[in-house]
């Protein structure tokens, strides 16, 4: 089941998917397991994404705040959409460890604190 969380300023309308406990059959299908891998340890980090990023958290536990609002909990075994043009900041509470792909060629965001 995939939930929809979105940020409390309409005018951005950027929206963030996340599907907790993805089947293996449909992580099978995406090549998860082909995909690279990123991690951050914890603390807040500013992130921008210049494209729609889809990820799988191994590990980790994040809360996603742009502009200080709370959008989204993001946890091991979650797949989740992150779209282009979101900015926001990352609050990881426990070590990310995630596959992810963009799609464009971007790198994968920086985490600067």
């Amino acid at each position: 089941m995939a939930a929809e969380t979105s940020n409390s300023d309409s005018s951005s309308n950027l929206r963030i998917i996340v599907q907790h406990n993805p089947s293996d059959s449909q992580l099978s299908q995406l090549g998860i397991k082909s995909w690279p891998k990123w991690g951050c340890s914890p603390g807040k980090y500013h992130l921008k994404f210049d494209a729609e990023m889809t990820c799988y958290l191994l590990s980790g536990k994040v809360k996603v705040y742009p502009k200080g609002s709370l959008l989204a909990e993001l946890g091991a075994g979650d797949l989740v959409v992150i779209p282009k043009g979101l900015s926001c900041t990352w609050d990881v509470s426990v070590t990310v460890d995630k596959h992810y792909k963009f799609d464009s060629s971007s790198p994968p965001p920086s985490c600067s604190s």
